[in-house]
């Protein structure tokens, strides 16, 4: 059989006479016509044959895309910008809380907690999940936690409590909680607590509180003084009137003598009163406290007695402070009789004085203020204190000795002082170990020191000079008369500002020194004086008053250039204020 090459067989026979199959096709196209078939896109075969038209449709629409997808890709970041900003805020506000946040179930596990409840309570967030929350409470306050916890479960009602929590090193601190109960997605109830650091928060409620009890008691002490100071002075007075009259030696003079002991001690005690509650005036002067404190070191080696040294460590350069000498005295006495009273036998007292400077860190109270000053310790060797005693040692008439020992106002009055000369007082005490109480003074900027009071045992009488009198309380009144006459005085006496301001103009030519009350009806005697100094311009003026007041002095502290004697006082320290007041100036008093 033969066969045909015109060219017209459309394939080709083999020996079985089947058709011959086609090349292989190029894998690389054939992956593409695959694709194009899914995405149902013309294949590339196609595109060549489409009108320009087309193609340029075909390209703006794939520009088109192109752009979505990039706004798209664009919104994409900024959610998920705005998811990572959640995300911080998330950590800051819950995590970085100021208070700690934490999630426990009705059983008492600890189902979650932010980073700062996991701080407080000292553990690490991971280990503190699963964790029982009553592991971390004081033992005596779990009926506390239990109390409040079952309220919430059993009636749903949000409670809020404090209670002592304890860290695992074994330090507490006391913790303010608000709870509220919620359903978890699971639907079972839990407990969302937001737990507090409130130790600080108590311990400026506990200093407000003792503040305030210390002012009111002040405010009591300070009017029974002041009502008492008027009862002493008319004893004192009339006693002293009565020993020149009396021969000494005699049985009378001797009683007088006793009378007046009695009368001086009570004084004191009255000072004490006043000093506690702040309303003892008081005459600031600059003072180099090493040279004050040495000037007393005699008197304060017998107040001790022999059986107990007494050490003195003063500071080198130490700065000066600023406040009336003597209270540099009454605190020192006070506090040398206290530690000595606290030594059974031998022991040591020591005093001490340094320049410190005192932080925030340092503050006890609200008054306090951070900045330089001036330490005064007194320590001793002597039984010490427990923690209740110390909480009421400032507490007047508060004492640990036995009836008739002690007053019980020895330290009130320290710290009366302490706080009107803007000080700040701080204890330390273990039974057994002794005390140690440090005063701190602020330190004056300024220059110019002295060293103490100066005291006088003279006995000056006047020359006649013309005192004006001028008492609201008749006893007084007749006392005050008698006691100028007595010293050498001429004296005319006055009940009211009004029969002073008629004397005065009656004698104006006549007059040397004003003795006048401060508080009065009608009038004070400060605006009393200022109209008889416009009579009288050269007329001295010399105040006198049971406790301070603010019409000569502010805070206590009296005013300078002013001449003042404090009630009750002696013949003899009338004696001196009034021969002070005529040779100085005692005119210049305005503050």
């Amino acid at each position: 059989m033969k066969s045909s090459n015109d060219g017209s067989n459309k394939g080709i026979i083999d020996s079985g006479g089947e058709p011959a199959r086609e090349p292989a096709a190029d894998p690389a196209r054939a992956l593409r016509r695959r694709a194009e078939e899914q995405t149902g896109e013309p294949r590339l075969e196609t595109i060549g044959a489409l009108a320009p038209e087309e193609i340029t449709r075909l390209i703006h629409e794939l520009r088109v895309h192109q752009i979505e997808l990039e706004l798209q890709n664009e919104e994409l970041r900024r959610v998920q910008a705005e998811l990572e900003a959640s995300r911080t805020r998330y950590f800051d506000l819950y995590d970085l809380a100021p208070v700690g946040y934490l999630q426990v179930s009705e059983t008492g596990i600890i189902l979650d907690a932010n980073l700062t409840a996991a701080a407080l309570l000292g553990v690490a967030r991971g280990a503190l999940v699963k964790q029982r929350f009553s592991r971390f409470i004081v033992a005596e306050d779990h009926d506390i936690y239990y109390r409040h916890q079952r309220r919430l479960f059993a009636a749903g009602e949000p409670q809020t409590f404090e209670l002592r929590l304890c860290q695992p090193d074994g330090d507490s601190f006391w913790a303010r909680l608000e709870s509220i109960r919620r359903d978890d997605p699971a639907g079972a109830s839990v407990a969302r607590l937001v737990m507090s650091d409130i130790t600080e928060h108590l311990r400026l409620q506990d200093q407000l509180r003792q503040s305030q009890k210390m002012e009111s008691v002040g405010c009591l002490a300070g009017g029974v003084a002041h009502d008492f100071n008027n009862m002493l002075g008319i004893i004192l007075g009339y006693t002293d009137m009565a020993l020149f009259q009396a021969s000494p030696g005699t049985p009378l003079h001797d009683s007088l003598q006793e009378i007046r002991k009695a009368a001086s001690r009570s004084a004191d005690l009255t000072r004490q009163l006043l000093g506690f509650a702040r309303r003892q005036p008081i005459s600031p002067r600059v003072l180099d406290l090493n040279a004050t404190v040495e000037g007393m070191l005699k008197m304060l080696r017998r107040l001790v007695g022999e059986d107990i040294s007494l050490a003195w460590r003063p500071d080198t350069g130490l700065g000066p402070v600023k406040m009336d000498p003597s209270q540099i005295d009454q605190i020192l006495a006070n506090l040398c009789v206290n530690a000595r009273d606290a030594i059974a036998g031998c022991g040591r007292v020591t005093i001490e004085t340094a320049n410190v400077n005192l932080d925030e860190t340092e503050r006890t109270d609200a008054d306090f203020v951070p900045g330089d000053y001036v330490m005064l310790a007194v320590s001793d060797t002597g039984c010490g204190m427990d923690e209740e005693v110390m909480k009421r040692i400032f507490d007047p008439f508060f004492t640990t000795k036995e009836v008739g020992q002690g007053t019980g106002l020895g330290l009130a009055t320290v710290y009366g002082i302490v706080k009107q000369n803007q000080g700040l007082i701080k204890v330390g005490s273990e039974p057994g170990r002794g005390t140690s109480l440090r005063i701190y003074l602020p330190r004056h900027a300024g220059a110019g020191c002295a060293t103490g009071s100066a005291s006088s045992a003279d006995f000056p009488l006047g020359q006649g000079e013309t005192v004006l009198l001028v008492e609201d309380e008749p006893m007084l009144l007749g006392l005050g008369k008698s006691m100028l006459q007595r010293l050498g005085y001429t004296v005319f006496g006055a009940a009211t500002p009004d029969q002073a301001l008629r004397l005065a103009r009656e004698h104006a030519d006549e007059l040397r020194l004003l003795l006048t009350d401060v508080v009065m009806p009608e009038m004070n005697g400060r605006d009393l004086a200022e109209l008889l100094k416009a009579l009288q311009p050269k007329l001295k003026v010399l105040f006198m008053s049971g406790y301070t007041a603010d019409i000569i002095a502010h805070h206590g502290v009296v005013d300078e250039g002013v001449q003042f004697i404090q009630k009750p006082f002696s013949l003899q320290e009338l004696a001196l204020r009034l021969r002070s007041a005529l040779s100085g100036d005692a005119g210049k008093y305005s503050g």
